[in-house]
């Protein structure tokens, strides 16, 4: 089967799953009310996907014998196994509620395979969902279905502290040297976006990363999601920020983090939508999402 997770490869992503492994461990201790306070005072709420004056039909499911989730464990903060030995990570919390929201509860499983017998697990009946970062393409298309999305992960800049201080925006970056690693979606976004800055190519992530420390680019664009965890890490000791806003692009990072379900099944695809809708009204999506991304990605 082809790689199908969603698009955080500008990096490389065993390496993201062993440096963010520690802190996806812990984060969920930090679970509790409402908003993190980031100290630079920047916001860290989740967009808004689900219009709240949008009232979306939700088919009646009640018949089903259960609702099976199916994930994978190597895929932090997403999906992993805590301390605990226990299946953890914010599909794992959002799939408990969704299942809640959908009066589900009693009928709610969450079963980790690998990555790769996903999708055919899910074909053969195995289980009625998928919430493991499965990146739209239209060949999965011919044969499943998909909610809208619920996480969109951005592409950022990170910065020197002190260069923020004295820097407004990304327009403060023109005709200065921007790292990126080689060929991948990032190094095409950055182009196309900002062609007055000067991209400077990397063939890996340690060695951008270390440019950046050494300071000998002013700044890297890449996957928020990772450099959110690398600039909490003792690896950046305290040196870097993210600059300006978040940036998004269907056409180069995808269309973002959707549940896949069977081909066939439209009214438990219309039912998810509709309790993801709920949960960003409600505010119970951004409550998960702060919980493993105390930082924000936006």
């Amino acid at each position: 089967m082809i790689e199908m997770r969603v698009k955080v490869t500008s990096l490389d992503f065993m390496g993201l799953c062993r440096w963010i492994a520690a802190f996806a461990l812990v984060m969920p201790l930090a679970a509790g009310s409402a908003r993190a306070q980031p100290e630079d005072g920047l916001a860290v709420d989740l967009p808004v996907l689900f219009d709240a004056r949008e009232r979306l039909v939700r088919p009646d499911i009640s018949g089903m014998l259960r609702l099976r989730f199916l994930t994978t464990t190597d895929f932090p903060p997403f999906n992993f196994t805590d301390q605990a030995d226990r299946l953890s990570g914010f599909h794992i919390d959002l799939a408990r509620a969704l299942c809640e929201e959908l009066a589900m509860q009693a009928r709610c499983q969450i079963q980790a395979l690998p990555y790769a017998q996903l999708a055919d697990a899910l074909e053969a009946g195995q289980g009625e969902a998928v919430l493991a970062g499965i990146a739209v393409t239209p060949e999965l298309r011919k044969r499943f279905r998909f909610t809208r999305p619920y996480l969109l992960l951005p592409a950022r800049f990170l910065v020197d502290r002190k260069m923020r201080q004295n820097g407004a925006g990304a327009q403060d970056l023109f005709g200065r040297p921007v790292g990126v690693v080689e060929d991948t979606a990032h190094a095409a976004m950055l182009k196309a976006f900002f062609p007055d800055i000067r991209a400077v190519p990397f063939k890996d992530r340690d060695s951008l990363m270390q440019a950046l420390r050494d300071k000998r680019i002013d700044a890297v664009f890449a996957d928020a999601l990772q450099l959110s965890f690398w600039m909490q890490s003792p690896a950046a000791g305290n040196c870097c920020i993210f600059l300006d806003g978040a940036y998004l692009s269907e056409p180069h990072l995808g269309e973002g983090m959707t549940i896949m379900v069977a081909g066939k099944d439209a009214p438990l695809a219309a039912a998810l939508e509709s309790a993801l809708a709920a949960l960003s009204k409600n505010g119970r999506l951004e409550e998960i999402y702060l919980r493993y991304f105390p930082a924000g990605l936006y």
